[in-house]
């Protein structure tokens, strides 16, 4: 009978042996540890891709349109096309770009977007003044193209001096100005004329294709004047060919 219960015994003891290892901390530790890092891998690849997603700037499409505001930082003139005199582009900061001998450049107000050159993305025309600090203030009608959503300097045609632009439109593929100006034998001082010019951007060049002229009263070389025009004097087909128009006296008040 002992020996029956010796075996019996020992069997007991060894499984007893068995099952205590089986569930120590220990082997529990191992197998948390062990996924714990599966999982830790996991969650580290993920914030990998996370931040490399955010990371991805969204690329600007080639057909957006410009905005006017984009011209208040952007360059004048360009190595294929001189703005006035200086050999390089000039950089506008907030519309405004100042050298060292006291002359200005600065964006005028009036700006429309469209399409200048039939590429289907909206290009920006705008208008820049240039004061030296005299008193002549230079006037230039400037076109950008749209390339890759950024402005690009093109274009530009001198308007005069002292002759402020009160609009600027694109349709058709035509930029179309009004701008005051004077007759031949008027003074600088002053401004009698309304004038309404139809550009076309070919290459790097805005060529003129017509212009009207229209009476402009009580207006001065700084832009002040305290009418909308009148097209009274206008021609009848509405439109003057490129060339000098015709010098209209200005008619007399009652007082």
């Amino acid at each position: 009978m002992r020996r029956k219960l010796v075996p019996v015994v020992a069997l007991s003891m060894v499984c007893l042996l068995v099952a205590t290892t089986a569930c120590s901390p220990g082997s529990r530790k191992k197998r948390n540890r062990s996924a714990d890092g599966s999982t830790g891998t996991a969650a580290k690849r993920d914030d990998v891709d996370t931040a490399t997603t955010r990371a991805t700037p969204t690329p600007r499409r080639t057909g957006d349109q410009l905005a006017c505001v984009e011209l208040r930082n952007t360059r004048v003139g360009s190595r294929k096309v001189r703005y006035r005199e200086y050999a390089a582009p000039i950089r506008l900061v907030d519309g405004r770009w100042s050298d060292r001998d006291g002359t200005t450049v600065e964006l005028q107000r009036p700006c429309a977007v469209g399409d200048l050159d039939s590429d289907g993305a909206g290009d920006a025309i705008g208008v820049v003044m240039l004061d030296g600090g005299g008193t002549g203030r230079f006037f230039t009608l400037a076109a950008w193209r749209n390339v890759d959503g950024e402005p690009d300097y093109q274009a530009q045609v001198d308007l005069g001096d002292r002759t402020p632009v009160e609009s600027v439109s694109v349709r058709g593929g035509r930029a179309t100005v009004v701008y005051l100006t004077r007759s031949t034998n008027s003074p600088m001082a002053e401004l009698n004329i309304r004038r309404t010019a139809v550009y076309q951007l070919r290459g790097t060049s805005l060529a003129k294709l017509s212009h009207t002229d229209a009476r402009a009263t009580e207006a001065s070389a700084d832009g002040d004047t305290a009418d909308s025009g009148d097209t009274a004097d206008s021609p009848d087909d509405g439109t003057v060919p490129d060339g000098n128009s015709p010098t209209r006296k200005r008619k007399s008040r009652s007082r």
